[in-house]
């Protein structure tokens, strides 16, 4: 396995540098606390605590998996040990209010937080991860009550959280839940029903897990609209608040998986658990969408930490790995063979990696910036205008990376030839970890029709429309990402892009054309739609960060020299070698639904 190394040059060049994150946090309440001094210990201490402690424990987690013993999970060696280090760090409240044991600090910086630790062993990252979403859901969603009871033991992370959407079924069509929820006497709600794919749904971490359940009332309308959302705590807390009587939650059984085996992924069966309404009623699935989109971001994370992981491990080997002279000419001539590293193909891998691990971050780090406002209740516009922005850009880092990010782990693979076939090394590891990503919190397919669907046809793209401008201000030089000093070295990527911004606006108008005469068009073009928006999404971070980067080589930064320069030589094989590919999905969604729709279904086979 990759030995874990945090590339926090990279990170502050992006959070720093690039997003200018320290103006940032002069205009949100929380970012008063989060100076420069308070970040880099923060990033520091992290940084030990992800490569000393959870790294080690990503390969054990792997070998050992989950295992279910009298109907209790029981985690990997080291797991709640790890869990119990970070506990009493304060991690888990990092980014939470002050009020419910939180620091307070802004969102965006648990962000780094989340990268650091998902890279270093995602399958433990995933505990206390679920628990983000169920403290975001119960702080926007909950009453003052649910909040002192449920929030202050989440915030402390003495409980763990999960989400109970899915049924046997149902997968993403949750209008099909058939969980039951009857009022009881006292208010409460009995809660009868199984889930399905339950991650973290139980373990060993801590003695209670607060399940945020959706469940259907008995009068409630048919489909979406009639599901309401409910905290169902394992255990229900006592009158001082903690741990009390065993709830009526149990564990069916523990899903044998491909990968991320050090995390448990449940059947859940809720026999008839007492639980208590959250939000109002019928309102459940929005009330979720919290939830929801808190793990869609960070299952986009998932993608940018395996192109990370898998680029350190595959660097490391193609800079030792003797094999053939280099075609040019010898290169280690003191050697029996050169290191793989000087063949073309393997670096063409190895950029690719590269490129989408450090657009990825830079991607999700801007994203971050935005989630910073959501919890701004001071200004209401601001707040509504992040929450768009955010809804546009969730479905493409979602989707975008972790396609890219599944493509980067098989690189990785690939550069160790046989050896990355071989689980002492690791990577193939990485694969089979991966590989969920592009799955759960919706498939790319998914992911594609809310972007498409809802967010340019039902939503009449104006968060789209805001970012396109947003690019299009940026290569005319109106954008704060500007230095104006070194546009002309810029030309060629500025040219580029440009003009892909504009054939972007043209394709979200003629697929909206389409769709009026055809809702099948929506289908067919979705897919392509989102991945050659994520790869122009991209390239305009790829741009902004070469720029940067060429203006801090004009101030004379000689001691970072090399890494502006590597910078810019990525952006530069993104642009010639990446961003080539939405010519590919241009034409595929441009070529309408009748190839995929006009074959019968039965004539797909024959016996």
């Amino acid at each position: 396995m990759p030995e874990y190394k945090t590339p926090m040059r990279d990170m502050k060049f992006v959070f720093n540098e690039l997003l200018q994150t320290q103006k940032h946090y002069q205009t949100i309440p929380t970012g008063e606390e989060a100076t420069p001094d308070m970040v880099d210990a923060i990033l520091e201490e992290c940084a030990k605590l992800s490569e000393e402690v959870l790294s080690p424990l990503n390969q054990v987690g792997d070998k050992e998996g989950c295992k279910l013993v009298d109907g209790q999970v029981i985690t990997p060696t080291g797991f709640k040990d790890a869990y119990n280090q970070y506990i009493a760090g304060g991690w888990q409240g990092m980014s939470h209010p002050v009020e419910y044991g939180g620091q307070g600090l802004p969102l965006s910086l648990g962000v780094l937080k989340s990268e650091m630790i998902s890279t270093a062993n995602w399958s433990w990252g995933m505990y206390p991860g679920l628990s983000m979403g169920a403290m975001n859901t119960v702080y926007l969603h909950g009453n003052e009550e649910q909040k002192r009871i449920y929030l202050t033991k989440l915030t402390e992370g003495t409980w763990t959280g999960s989400m109970c959407l899915t049924e046997p079924q149902c997968g993403t069509d949750l209008g099909q839940v058939k969980t039951k929820a009857e009022l009881n006497e006292d208010g409460s709600y009995k809660i009868t029903g199984t889930k399905i794919f339950i991650s973290a749904g139980d373990h060993d971490l801590t003695d209670n897990i607060v399940h945020i359940v959706l469940a259907r009332l008995p009068d409630a309308p048919k489909g979406t609209r009639g599901i309401s959302l409910f905290i169902v705590p394992k255990h229900l807390p006592d009158a001082s608040g903690n741990t009390g009587e065993f709830n009526n939650v149990n564990v069916g059984s523990l899903e044998e998986k491909m990968g991320i085996k050090g995390s448990s992924t449940c059947v859940m069966n809720f026999d008839g658990a007492k639980g208590f309404l959250i939000g109002p009623p019928n309102k459940g699935l929005e009330c979720m969408f919290t939830f929801m989109n808190t793990a869609r971001i960070g299952t986009g994370l998932q993608g940018c930490a395996a192109a990370e992981l898998s680029f350190q491990g595959a660097l490391a080997y193609a800079k030792d790995r003797l094999s053939m002279r280099s075609l040019s000419g010898k290169k280690a001539p003191d050697k029996v063979a050169d290191p793989i590293i000087v063949h073309p193909d393997v670096r063409r891998m190895l950029l690719t990696q590269k490129a989408f691990a450090e657009g990825g971050r830079a991607m999700i780090y801007y994203a971050a910036h935005k989630a910073d406002f959501l919890i701004d209740d001071s200004n209401e516009e601001k707040q509504a205008r992040a929450d768009d922005d955010l809804g546009f850009l969730t479905p493409i880092i979602k989707a975008f990376l972790t396609e890219t990010g599944y493509e980067s782990a098989n690189l990785g693979m690939q550069v160790f030839g046989g050896h990355g076939y071989i689980k002492e090394w690791g990577m193939e590891q990485i694969v089979r970890d991966t590989r969920i990503s592009m799955l759960y919190e919706g498939t790319t397919g998914i992911q594609a029709l809310d972007l498409l669907g809802r967010k340019i046809l039902l939503d009449k793209g104006a968060a789209f429309r805001r970012f396109s401008k947003e690019v299009s201000q940026y290569c005319k030089g109106k954008s704060p990402y500007v230095t104006g000093k070194s546009r002309g070295k810029m030309k060629d990527m500025i040219s580029e892009l440009t003009w892909l911004n504009r054939q972007w606006n043209f394709v979200a108008l003629r697929l909206v054309f389409n769709a009026m005469r055809n809702k099948d068009e929506v289908g067919s073009a979705s897919v392509d739609f989102l991945m050659y928006s994520g790869y122009i999404v991209m390239a305009y971070f790829w741009a902004m960060m070469a720029e940067k980067a060429y203006e801090q080589l004009a101030k004379g930064a000689e001691e970072d020299k090399d890494f502006y320069r590597a910078k810019i030589q990525t952006a530069e094989f993104y642009f010639a070698r990446i961003l080539p590919r939405t010519k590919t999905h241009y034409a595929t969604m441009m070529s309408g639904s009748k190839n995929l729709m006009q074959i019968e279904d039965e004539h797909f086979a024959f016996a």
